[in-house]
């Protein structure tokens, strides 16, 4: 198994992205650490992986609070004695508009939620995972704010994911004689709750992409896996790209 007795963290992962990731990793043999705002979801993922026999242990809570990212770190150490990875893919979109007309409060929040959350997160998991002798440290970026995948309304979002990259890569050039292996995951349009459920939207997104369709969420987490894995063991500082060509048929 890909991914056998490694303890990871995952936030986010009530639904989307998160949640496949949560039941994948959990099938390829992690003990899988769940965290979300949403805790009857997140309850529900959680028991879904026990019963099926895998090892899953959530704690509800809000990423842009400093303090969750250490329990989190804290709940992997009482519950399964380590961390050997963490999967930080929780964030919003926030209101879009043009930045003139964006409130501050939006702003924030989106910073807040998407990019401090990076920061809480790495301060709390490093640590650990270093301790450990080495692992992963994977943040879900966007396609958005990337080389030329500039999106209009969406400038808290594309600061925010433009900025995880920077980040990782800072991480990674830190660490790496840690043994510890940052990067940041480029999904493109992918068929979650961010995504809406309107047709005519799904139909424009997914022509925006070179594969003519959005991702599936289990596409994505796929490759979360894989940066995760002993197989990507010399991949580190990159922001990779899992985006359907959509980053081609900007250019």
């Amino acid at each position: 198994m890909e991914l056998e007795n490694k303890v990871i963290i995952i936030t986010g992962a009530s639904s989307g992205i998160g949640a496949a990731a949560a039941m994948l990793f959990a099938v390829e043999g992690a003990k899988v650490v769940l965290g979300a705002r949403r805790l009857k979801e997140l309850e529900q993922v959680a028991g879904q992986i026990t019963q099926s026999n895998g090892s899953a242990v959530a704690l509800a809570g809000d990423v842009s609070d400093a303090g969750y990212a250490q329990a989190l770190v804290d709940l992997a150490t009482e519950s399964y004695g380590g961390l050997d990875g963490a999967f930080n893919n929780a964030g919003i979109m926030g209101d879009m508009g043009p930045v003139a007309d964006m409130s501050v409060g939006t702003w924030n929040s989106v910073i807040e939620t998407n990019l401090s959350s990076a920061f809480y997160a790495a301060k709390a998991q490093m640590p650990a995972l270093v301790k450990r002798g080495g692992g992963a440290m994977l943040f879900t970026s966007s396609f958005v704010g990337y080389s030329n995948g500039g999106m209009p309304g969406m400038g808290a979002y594309a600061a925010s994911k433009a900025g995880l990259i920077g980040l990782a890569q800072s991480l990674a050039a830190d660490h790496g004689g840690d043994g510890v292996r940052v990067n940041t995951l480029l999904p493109g349009g992918t068929l979650t709750a961010m995504a809406g459920d309107d047709a005519d939207t799904h139909a424009f997104i997914s022509g925006l992409h070179a594969l003519k369709r959005m991702a599936e969420p289990k596409e994505i987490a796929q490759m979360a896996m894989f940066l995760l894995s002993d197989r990507a063991g010399f991949i580190t500082g990159g922001p990779v790209l899992a985006d359907g060509g959509v980053s081609v048929r900007l250019v």
